[in-house]
């Protein structure tokens, strides 16, 4: 039973959340290269703009506001997920090399498939995820010891190892092919640089979110209880390894949906939930909504900042996400081993 105080603690945070996500919205829809003022964006917005003005809202900025908002809910409970079942405050999508598994799979797609990405978005997530699946699947596979289980830093360090790999194989793959757009997308795709900018790649995203986010709130208890050490959890009669199983899968197919559409983000998976468990304590239904929004608003910010950092392309919201996010990885390794 949860205590009144965390409840309150909890909607207090959703509301300032909430609040701090519609300013961050508000200032990323009037700032950018093409400037549409601030005091046109409700007109605008009511249908009281001109052309060009419509276009920068509704066909430039707004997808491009979902998108990477969505993409930082998906990040950020997928983030939660894997710290929970691993019980391992390092684990990130994209620090053990899920997200790199779903950008082999992109690449390879994209590269040697006859297609445009945007004709065949939905068929894109499925590549990404399965791609980022088989990736889990060895990364899980070396992890495990018989009788051990899931060690936490050994998880992180093949992980690592296993991105690091990836994006060697990334590279060989890019420099055999000559086709210099196809290049450049990839490149773009790997600094995490926001490409699906398209309302069509909303509707790509929207279904994994509204199905997996509900399975993880209906699964809050049990990563409550993964959290315990495993003898605890199978004698309180949680079948640890098909629950972890599941779970594991969600967090994939939350990560792989995301980064698909935005492009190798890394760092807002392990800092929402953090951040959400210090706000209102390690209760699973109190901090997953909370690491949610905190993913959405983080990735929002970043990608706000970064697109107006230097005109007209700008930096990468992965590059901005990796600047803030780098050194609290390292302080969060310093801790555990100190």
């Amino acid at each position: 039973m949860m205590v009144p105080s965390a409840r309150r603690k909890q909607r207090i945070a959703l509301v300032v959340l909430f609040l701090l996500i519609l300013v961050t919205m508000f200032i990323s829809a009037g700032w950018g290269y093409s400037s549409l003022g601030y005091k046109r964006l409700l007109p605008v917005l009511f249908g009281d703009g001109s052309r060009k003005e419509d276009f920068i809202l509704f066909t430039i900025r707004l997808p491009r506001i979902f998108i990477t908002m969505l993409a930082g809910v998906g990040l950020a409970l997928s983030g939660a997920i894997l710290q929970r079942i691993t019980r391992n405050d390092l684990a990130d999508p994209g620090i053990i090399g899920i997200n790199a598994g779903a950008g082999l799979g992109v690449a390879v797609f994209f590269l040697y498939m006859p297609i445009e990405p945007g004709n065949f978005v939905f068929l894109l997530t499925a590549v990404a995820f399965l791609s980022a699946m088989l990736t889990a699947f060895f990364i899980y596979l070396f992890s495990f010891r018989k009788g051990e289980g899931i060690n936490p830093v050994r998880l992180v360090l093949i992980g690592i190892g296993f991105s690091l790999s990836i994006s060697g194989i990334m590279t060989v793959i890019i420099s055999s092919v000559a086709e210099r757009e196809k290049v450049d997308f990839i490149a773009k795709w790997l600094a995490g640089s926001i490409w699906g900018t398209d309302w069509i790649f909303i509707w790509a995203l929207l279904p994994w979110l509204l199905i997996l986010i509900p399975f993880t709130l209906y699964k809050a208890n049990q990563l409550n209880l993964l959290e315990l050490s495993e003898p605890v959890a199978v004698g309180i009669g949680l079948p640890v390894q098909k629950e972890r199983i599941w779970l594991l899968i969600t967090a994939v197919a939350l990560a792989a949906s995301s980064v698909a559409v935005t492009g190798g983000i890394s760092f807002i998976g392990l800092m929402a939930p953090h951040i959400a468990k210090a706000l209102v304590g390690p209760r699973n239904q109190l901090s997953l909504p909370i690491a949610m929004l905190i993913g959405g608003w983080l990735l929002l910010a970043a990608d706000t900042i970064g697109r107006n950092l230097a005109d007209p392309s700008g930096v990468p919201a992965g590059v901005v996400a990796a600047f803030i996010g780098a050194p609290y990885f390292v302080y969060l390794l310093l801790r555990r081993t100190a």
